[in-house]
């Protein structure tokens, strides 16, 4: 569906990715991990079109349709929720001003067997099979459930998004993304402003999505859920594992310990190498061995390994002080709604 194929990003004299090349396939659920800064968002702006890299390509079909989430977004501030969101329908809502065209068109004439009235009649059938066909007759109703799994409930549908922090602003964008079916997702910290349940509506959206999706997230539980397969980018380079998060988890390691190993071996050969070139460098009858020696160690590929991400944040919390005996107290406490009394004159200690 989409190749990449010998994809690097330098900046400068730092290489970000080098010769990277990998397949994605239909229905392909990739968790893209790595540690902060190793390439990931770039990866995504690349595949999505949005970024050129320093060398390499991405290929794909004219069928294949990306839907790509970023981290930071405008929306439109001069319209409102619903509006925005079906602005994910634009060739429907464009079918359906066309449709209307037509049958106003048709209405007005009375040259019934002319060949521009018979013209206007197949276009108006034509039109209102391609809108049925591509779900013309239900869309709105669409947009209203999308809406409601990301959170928003139907009060919200005629807010202003003007009012919107940026968190539910990313979910209109969310919800228009889902509702134009792409082949691919993109998706960069998708779950970074969603609540618990919109979190569970969006995990159970995607496992059943008939696409492909490639996603970075911090959320361990929710990647291990939708993903089948995981791409590691490390040192410019990446890992392809066919499994989910937490099954990656235990062959990144076993690939690490398998590196650090190799390591190891390189360095003491090097070692030993160089002790021998240093050792006969001027002895005549070793010349040919250490010009050998040399040429050797020129042409060895030197093992890296990645540092562990051992980052962690350690908070610590001052002793609290002891509060009074009494935490809350209240007297003749009454509480009325109409002439409905709840409370009445009551009194409450709480130590």
């Amino acid at each position: 569906m989409v190749s990449v194929q010998d994809l690097s990003v330098s900046f400068g004299s730092f290489d970000l990715l080098t010769d990277i090349s990998f397949l994605i396939n239909e229905q392909d659920r990739i968790g893209l991990t790595g540690k902060n800064g190793a390439g990931k968002t770039t990866l995504l702006k690349i595949i999505s079109g949005n970024q050129s890299p320093s060398k390499g390509l991405v290929d794909m079909s004219k069928e294949v349709t990306i839907g790509y989430l970023p981290q930071q977004m405008t929306v439109n501030d001069s319209t409102t929720v619903m509006n925005e969101t079906l602005t994910a329908f634009a060739g429907l809502i464009s079918l359906s001003e066309e449709i209307e065209r037509c049958s106003m068109e048709i209405e007005s004439r009375q040259d019934y067997h002319s060949q521009e009235y018979l013209r206007l009649c197949d276009t108006l059938n034509e039109t209102e099979e391609k809108y049925r066909i591509l779900g013309g007759t239900n869309y709105i109703a669409e947009a209203e459930q999308t809406l409601t799994g990301l959170g928003f409930e139907r009060k919200d549908f005629n807010r202003p998004t003007s009012e919107l922090s940026g968190g539910w602003r990313m979910r209109i964008e969310l919800a228009k993304l889902i509702l134009k079916k792409p082949s691919l997702f993109l998706l960069d910290e998708p779950t970074n402003h969603l609540d618990i349940e919109s979190i569970q509506w969006l995990e159970a959206f995607l496992a059943e999505y008939p696409g492909a999706i490639i996603m970075v997230s911090h959320d361990r539980a929710f990647l291990d859920n939708v993903t089948n397969r995981t791409i590691e980018i490390s040192l410019g380079k990446i890992y392809d594992y066919k499994v989910s998060w937490s099954k990656y988890i235990v062959l990144r390691e076993e690939r690490r310990a398998q590196q650090i190993a190799s390591f190891r071996n390189q360095q003491k050969m090097i070692e030993d190498t160089e002790k021998f070139i240093q050792r006969f460098r001027y002895k005549a009858t070793k010349a040919i061995q250490v010009q050998s020696k040399i040429k050797q160690l020129g042409k060895i590929e030197r093992i890296e390994v990645d540092e562990e991400d051992t980052g962690s944040i350690n908070l610590r919390f001052p002793p609290a002080p002891r509060s009074g005996t009494v935490v809350v107290e209240a007297e003749n406490l009454s509480k009325s709604y109409g002439s409905l009394n709840v409370l009445n004159k009551i009194a409450i200690t709480i130590t």
